[in-house]
This record gives structure tokens, C-alpha cells and sequence, in this order.
């Protein structure tokens, strides 16, 4: 009996290790001005808390989505698809104090209400905000083409550097050689979805090489589900065992 109880209660551990791994509980990592809290939300939405500021990224999903979390000090958006300039939720969360940081073809399509609070980068610019210093890095579809999802130019990828961490977020991008180019990520945030995007095994290849300390697998919904972010990491880990890949669940409503 006691070893059946023994075994009952390992298998419990397992499950509820499994089950919270799958969570969008927060995460950190130490910083020299303090911790880096991650939040996943949803797809490709991700919140930031650093230094006493709240960083939004492509804030998507409704005010609920957001619930306990502070309202944005700084908000940045990829591209204009609605995955990521979702004008409904920009609307239903408090945005007041917020600086917006955006491309171009978003700035565009932003209310005149926001304008004033806009600051536009394109491809290769640099700056910074709260004291987090910004560059926007290419993010496109191949092989190029003027007809592509994502034409190269239009939207950014974001590389932010939070004291001594270096954080990429890819946006909706294929492994293109300004992200195989990275170097010293200690976090790195990369999309593989289908037809929009990339696979796992695209993902898995520029990963390996541009090798961030950590990497979470994001907006990895696709025309056909849900990518495999299980055989992204066993293909990661395979190639380099050094490069934490952590998963976490960006679609709650899968229960997965």
C-alpha cells in the first residue's frame, strides 16, 4: 500500500509539473536593475514587468486577457495584421501613460487619439524608452515577393535590452538571415505557424544558430492547428542541449 501511495503521489507531481509548465504563470529572470517578470498571453501577445514598468507587446485579446496585470507604460506592435494591431483591445485596456513604439505601416493605421504618445521605427533603428533600449530588426516572408503576407520593410521584429538581458521577439517572420545573425539573446521569442510564418523545423534550425540562452515557441497557431512546439523542443535540444526551450500554454482556450 505505501508503495501504491508512493507511486500515486509521483504520478501527481508529474501531472501537476506537466500541467504548469502549459500555464501562462509568470516567469523571471534576474537582471542587474532588478527581475525581468515574463507573462505570456495569448498567440502573440507577451507582457513585460521590468524596473518598475509594464512593457505590452502586440496586446491582443480583449481586456480579459489582461486581467492582474498593470496597465502598459510601453506598447509595441509587430505589423497590422489584427493578431497584432488589434484596435478592440488597444480600446478596452487603459493606454493613457502608454508610449507607443510601431513601424510605419501601423502608425498609419492608429487612431489620431494615439499619435501624439507614437514613436515610429523602421528596419535598422534604434531607441530607447523607460530606459530600455530598442532596435527593430526585419521581419519577412520568403522567398521575398511584393504579394507575400509579410513583405520585408513593413513590419519589425524587436530586439529590447533590459540591463545586461537581451530580449528578441520575432514577430511574424520566416528564418530569415537577420534572425539566424543574432548573437548573445538571452531570451528569445519565436513564432512557427503554417502558412503564415514558418515550422518547427525552420524555427528549430535558425535557433541553433543563433543560440539564445532561453527561448519560448509563440504564436505557433496555424490553417491546421496548433504546431508541435513538443518535437520544436526535442529538435532543439538534439542540436544543442544548452539552450533552455521553455512552453508555456499561449492558447488557454485548448486546455493544452
Amino acid at each position: 500500500m505505501k508503495q501504491k501511495a508512493i507511486l500515486l503521489l509521483a504520478g501527481m507531481l508529474l501531472l501537476f509539473t506537466a500541467q504548469a509548465q502549459q500555464t501562462n504563470s509568470e516567469d523571471q529572470i534576474e537582471t542587474e536593475k532588478g527581475p525581468l517578470t515574463v507573462r505570456p498571453i495569448l498567440h502573440g501577445t507577451v507582457a513585460f514587468t521590468w524596473d518598475g514598468k509594464t512593457i505590452y507587446v502586440d496586446p491582443y485579446g480583449g481586456a480579459k486577457a489582461f486581467e492582474g496585470i498593470a496597465d502598459p507604460d510601453l506598447i509595441l506592435i509587430t505589423d497590422i495584421h489584427g493578431d497584432h494591431l488589434d484596435l478592440k483591445t488597444l480600446e478596452a485596456i487603459n493606454t493613457d501613460k502608454a508610449t507607443f513604439v510601431v513601424p510605419q505601416a501601423v502608425a498609419d493605421k492608429l487612431p489620431e487619439s494615439y499619435k501624439q504618445r507614437v514613436v515610429v521605427l523602421g528596419n535598422g533603428e534604434h531607441t530607447e524608452q523607460l530606459g530600455i533600449a530598442i532596435a527593430a530588426l526585419p521581419m519577412y516572408n520568403l522567398p521575398e515577393s511584393e504579394d507575400s503576407r509579410h513583405t520585408k520593410g513593413r513590419g519589425n521584429g524587436y530586439v529590447l535590452e533590459f540591463a545586461d538581458k537581451t530580449v528578441y521577439l520575432s514577430g511574424d517572420t520566416e528564418d530569415i538571415p537577420e534572425m539566424r545573425a543574432l548573437r548573445n539573446i538571452d531570451m528569445a521569442f519565436v513564432c512557427m505557424n503554417l502558412p503564415y510564418t514558418m515550422n518547427i523545423d525552420q524555427a528549430a534550425s535558425a535557433v541553433l544558430e543563433f543560440k539564445p540562452t532561453m527561448i519560448y515557441p509563440y504564436h505557433y497557431r496555424g490553417q491546421e492547428g496548433l504546431s508541435d512546439v513538443e518535437a520544436f523542443k526535442q529538435k532543439v535540444n538534439e542540436g544543442d542541449k544548452n539552450i533552455e526551450v521553455r512552453l508555456r500554454n499561449w492558447y488557454p482556450e485548448n486546455k493544452k
